[in-house]
């Protein structure tokens, strides 16, 4: 049942000015979040992630004892066992099935280790890589994953042992391409566009694969990237390959396909609809606007159709294998957003626990003095868990596949998110509180499951309640520069700490003054105060002067940086390359180049990079300094 206290009627900016929700911002909440758990249309048991009416769910951390009464206990591997009184205290972690006798219905028994994994010494440090940037002069006009494998080969040289690499989300697969990586179409499978057509199965018995490869490759001179004719260079070359192949028995692939089941397969027929009616699910027509309408299930029984879900759901297979190889070349950490594009495949899976005409986003700040709407819609807190949880565990689940870590930006959306109403003004909106407890419960499960780190970004406003859960989890700090009063070296040593952000100056764009000096040629009202003890911070930490040349300025930076105690620091390409322009300006669209922007020079560069080597040394020398503290 809907919990009204979820919704707060009141909250306090990030400069302590409390604010009164308005009454009609209340009422449109209060009217989307009292769906029942059907939906107000939805059939009971037809879709797989949905519970049914009637179930329940039960959290416990493993070792601690849960009174059930007489029942019958289903663990996830397929055994099963009889129980008196209460679940075994030795029960395996993971996601298992109760019954007790006299009842019709399961219980969702979800079994989660006390914290996120973290091993006692791990520390580590690496660069932070906008993927699309880093393009190679073998790319296709975008960064892409043998990219990501080459700049992984070249870090551990210099001693780096992680990559935080921006969210590699699917867009939907359709003109124009959706630049924002925090905007996905789908957080639990990946972009098409990160694939290397050349390393793709069967791509060498295509003989005209290379004159599309070097039109493509003529991208490169240009540093705004052009991500819709490289969607469709791309999509032709993946349709050549996929006419090799497509008849070709991949007992890899069977495995591939069996293993994502139901969810693949469904994220697959999204895509070829979108194909077909060349728009979101939104503007379909309403036989499709469902996975379980019957325009969606006749379509299912189509040859041709079927034969474009098999090759979209391939491309995924392909997007996997890269991205694994990556992977054992170099740990990755993957970035989780906030949220999904309303109009996009995760949407269209799980509208029943979705929260109609909302958005999430942000209150104003010091730094975005409007406040922000993301256009992303939230999960209606007490459906989502009526539905077991099922669609966070997929998404998370998903994310942490061939990594060693996971970021979740605006990790304060576990325990309550900004909702805006449709036609509202940012500032008009409320927060809704989330079931944090559960939601940690499960990422720590998953996080003991893929042996990965868990580091939430909590910028901004956090309530210290919120911290120290988030600590008592071995969820890591996220700590820069940019905002810390304290120097590195008195940062909290469980935290991953860096100078700054894909959506704040790079080094060179505050200490020009070119970054300031385009958000007010963008009239974004900036925080010229804020700017100016950023800069003057630069100077207390590295003793720089105005005549220092920009190289200096970075390089003292990060030698300063690496005094930290923290446990992961990283690093952007983007201030080993000096470049000026942020990665994403926020509150702008067409006015700034946003996710577009490519670095200004092929990844191969790097290698000779005097300014890279002094950063890398710096960061190296901080790992090679604490194995000698720990060791005396």
């Amino acid at each position: 049942m809907m919990d009204d206290s979820a919704i707060q009627r009141h909250y306090v900016d990030a400069v302590g000015r409390q604010h009164d929700v308005p009454s009609a911002t209340l009422d449109a909440i209060h009217a989307v979040m009292a769906r029942d758990t059907q939906g107000g249309h939805q059939k009971s048991g037809q879709r797989p992630f949905l519970a049914k009416k009637g179930n329940s769910l039960i959290i416990v951390t493993q070792g601690e004892p849960k009174e059930t009464g007489p029942a019958e206990l289903r663990l996830d591997d397929g055994t099963s066992l009889t129980v008196d009184d209460a679940v075994p205290e030795d029960l395996p972690l993971g996601y298992h099935t109760i019954r007790r006798r006299g009842e019709r219905v399961d219980t969702r028994l979800i079994v989660v280790p006390p914290s996120c994994h973290l091993p006692r010494d791990y520390k580590a440090w690496g660069w932070a890589i906008q993927l699309y940037a880093a393009r190679s002069r073998r790319s296709w006009g975008i960064g892409d994953l043998a990219d990501l494998r080459r700049l992984g080969a070249w870090a551990r040289r210099d001693g780096a042992s992680i990559a935080l690499v921006n969210p590699l989300a699917s867009a939907t697969p359709i003109v124009p391409q959706q630049a924002s990586p925090y905007f996905p179409s789908s957080r639990r499978f990946r972009n098409p566009l990160y694939l290397r057509p050349e390393e793709m199965d069967g791509a060498r018995e295509v003989g005209d694969l290379p004159p599309l490869a070097s039109s493509a490759r003529g991208l490169n001179s240009d540093r705004i990237i052009e991500r819709d004719r490289i969607f469709e260079w791309k999509l032709t070359a993946f349709e050549k390959i996929w006419l090799r192949v497509r008849r070709r028995r991949d007992e890899r692939f069977e495995a591939y396909l069996a293993e994502q089941g139901s969810a693949l397969n469904e994220y697959a027929t999204f895509c070829a609809l979108a194909e077909r009616f060349d728009s979101g699910w939104h503007s379909w027509p309403v036989a499709y606007r469902r996975p379980d309408a019957p325009g969606a299930r006749r379509l299912s029984q189509d040859r041709e159709f079927a034969g474009r879900v098999r090759f979209h759901a391939w491309l995924q297979y392909q997007v996997d294998r890269q991205l694994a190889r990556a992977g054992r070349v170099m740990p990755l950490m993957q970035d989780l957003p906030i949220g999904f594009d309303a109009d996009g495949a995760d949407a269209w899976a799980f509208q029943d626990v979705l929260a109609d005409g909302i958005s999430v986003g942000a209150p104003p700040d010091e730094f975005n003095t409007k406040g922000q709407n993301w256009g992303l819609p939230p999960f209606i807190p007490h459906l989502l868990r009526a539905a077991g949880y099922e669609p966070f565990i997929q998404t998370i689940r998903a994310c942490l596949r061939h990594a060693g870590g996971l970021r979740i930006d605006h990790v304060m959306g576990l325990f309550r998110l900004f909702w805006i109403p449709r036609d509202m003004h940012p500032k008009d909106g409320a927060y809704v509180t989330n079931a944090a407890e559960d939601l940690l419960a499960i990422v720590a499960l998953e996080s003991h499951r893929a042996k990965a780190v868990i580091v939430g970004e909590d910028l901004g406003t956090v309530e210290e309640d919120a911290r120290a859960q988030l600590m008592a989890r071995n969820v890591l700090s996220y700590r820069l520069v940019w905002f810390e009063e304290d120097p590195p070296s008195r940062f909290p040593e469980q935290a991953l700490a860096a100078v700054t952000t894909h959506d704040l100056p790079t080094i060179a764009g505050l200490w020009t003054g070119s970054d300031l000096a385009a958000q007010k040629r963008l009239h974004l009202s900036p925080n010229d105060q804020g700017t100016q003890q950023m800069k003057e911070r630069v100077r207390q930490l590295t003793g720089v002067t105005n005549r220092s040349p920009i190289e200096s300025v970075i390089a003292r930076l990060h030698e300063a940086l690496g005094r930290t105690p923290a446990r992961i620091v990283t690093a952007t390409l983007d201030d080993a390359m000096g470049v000026e322009e942020r990665p994403n300006m926020p509150a702008t669209s067409n006015e700034w180049p946003n996710w577009s922007l490519a670095l200004p020079q092929p990844i191969e560069t790097l290698t000779k990079s005097p300014l890279a080597t002094r950063i890398a040394k710096a960061l190296s020398r901080r790992a090679g300094r604490q194995r000698r503290l720990s060791s005396a």
